[in-house]
């Protein structure tokens, strides 16, 4: 009896072993995928705060987590189930279809661009029906985003079995929008740190609260400003990526001989450079391609829009 108890315990310890060492093995690989897709990741957290610029204070952290529970859905619900199933059966399909999303983000960031520079861009009211706009604007954003995110993991552990990618998959979705959405709520709730700050008796917590205060509009208009950069330059790489992939190689070698050349002559700051010099032709070709789209559609989907309406008056 005492035998047999013995050799029970001997293999409860060992699956208990096998159990742990696989934990350690699916952290290990979901922390490298997260590492990977890390720059999305910052282009995500900078996109996300200009939507709800102009919403009052008391709505901000409603509207951002209206949008993190939108991006799990995102990445839970829609883009993981597709990926694993286009990756297992048909993983063709995952260039073109990321590169429809890529082009969706350089439409929006031309469109961004095009609204300020002509002055076409449309106010908030702050009205229920404009945050149920500006929910669902982020979360389409977040869709493209997410899905290279998850496309990028997706890549650094396509070596593991289906049920391990599912796993590590399902922890950096989770991992990533706790990170990105809960920097961006204490982005946009640090000017109410800074005005609680200024109300302190201390003269040097005081002076330092109303230094927040002024910088926090002034951090958002920069946040504004990179996220429809990134917009750009994500649409953009991706676009540039996806032609190399299908069989198109003179823009990518064309950027990536660029890169290696700015690498090498620059020394130790190479690899900075090197992707400063990517990131902007990136940017470029996501300029380009995104106010292609906004001109289509401008003469399309928005001509027919207003002869639609001057009928209906």
């Amino acid at each position: 009896m005492a035998g047999g108890l013995v050799a029970l315990l001997d293999d409860v310890a060992l699956i208990a072993r096998a159990a742990a060492a696989s934990v350690d093995d699916i952290g290990a690989a979901a922390a490298k995928a997260g590492a990977k897709a890390a720059g999305v990741v910052v282009d995500d957290a900078a996109v996300t705060p200009q939507y709800v610029r102009g919403l009052t204070p008391d709505r901000e952290l409603p509207i951002i987590k209206r949008i993190a529970i939108g991006s799990l859905r995102n990445k839970l619900l829609i883009i993981l189930p597709a990926i694993l199933l286009l990756s297992q059966f048909a993983d063709f399909l995952l260039t073109p279809i990321l590169m429809l999303g890529g082009a969706y983000l350089c439409f929006e960031g031309a469109e961004k661009v095009w609204a300020k520079v002509s002055g076409h861009g449309h106010a908030k009211d702050g009205g229920p029906q404009d945050e149920k706009t500006v929910v669902s604007g982020a979360i389409r954003t977040d869709l493209i985003l997410s899905a290279e995110i998850m496309v990028i993991s997706l890549n650094e552990v396509a070596d593991q079995s289906f049920w391990a990618r599912l796993i590590i998959l399902v922890v950096v979705g989770i991992a990533i929008t706790v990170l990105v959405y809960g920097a961006v709520g204490l982005i946009v709730k640090m000017d109410d740190v800074g005005l609680k700050l200024a109300q302190r008796p201390s003269a040097g917590v005081a002076r330092f609260g109303r230094g927040l205060v002024n910088a926090m509009p002034k951090l958002l208009t920069f946040l504004t400003v990179v996220g429809t950069a990134a917009m750009l330059w994500v649409g953009g790489h991706i676009l540039l990526v996806g032609t190399d992939e299908l069989g198109f190689h003179p823009l990518y070698e064309f950027v990536h001989h660029l890169e290696e050349a700015a690498h090498e002559a620059t020394g130790a700051v190479g690899g900075i450079v090197g992707w400063l010099v990517n990131t902007f032709f990136s940017a470029v070709l996501g300029l380009v391609v995104g106010a292609l789209v906004v001109l289509v559609v401008n003469l399309t989907v928005h001509r027919k829009s207003k002869r639609t309406d001057a009928v209906a008056h």
